[in-house]
């Protein structure tokens, strides 16, 4: 029963890598499918180890800000795998804007830590939404 749980937690990650590099401009990866699969076992792995690490290390920001920083713990739990992945890049980007029927996003250049803060988030996201539908 546990690898099921495993192995469904791991395909919803690859998805969720999948669309998140088609998604954002600054998320890419090179070596095709084993690149993320290897991600999507690398953040598996994380997210089930060093992630309640650093969610103790974090627990006094968390307490003073009432979870405000949770998502910071997503992010770094996000920079740890590109560290172990190395053919899984985050890098910066011009957003050329976005405009429609008067709705108005500006360009916008995004660093790194921007652009890990976005992806982290739609990894999230797409994750929740694929356990909500698996179960």
């Amino acid at each position: 029963m546990a690898i099921k749980k495993y192995l469904r937690l791991f395909l919803i990650n690859l998805v969720s890598f999948w669309l998140v590099a088609k998604l954002i401009e600054g998320v890419s990866y090179s070596g095709g499918f084993q690149t993320l699969a290897w991600a999507a076992l690398a953040l598996m792995i994380v997210n089930l180890t060093v992630k309640p690490l650093i969610n103790l290390l974090l627990l006094p920001i968390n307490l003073i800000t009432l979870g405000a920083f949770r998502w910071l713990v997503n992010v770094l739990a996000l920079y740890l795998v590109t560290l172990v992945v190395p053919q899984l890049k985050i890098s910066a980007f011009l957003f050329p804007g976005f405009n429609y029927q008067g709705f108005i996003i500006p360009p916008v250049y995004l660093a790194i830590f921007w652009v890990l803060v976005i992806a982290s988030f739609l990894i999230s996201l797409i994750t929740s939404f694929f356990l909500w539908l698996a179960e």
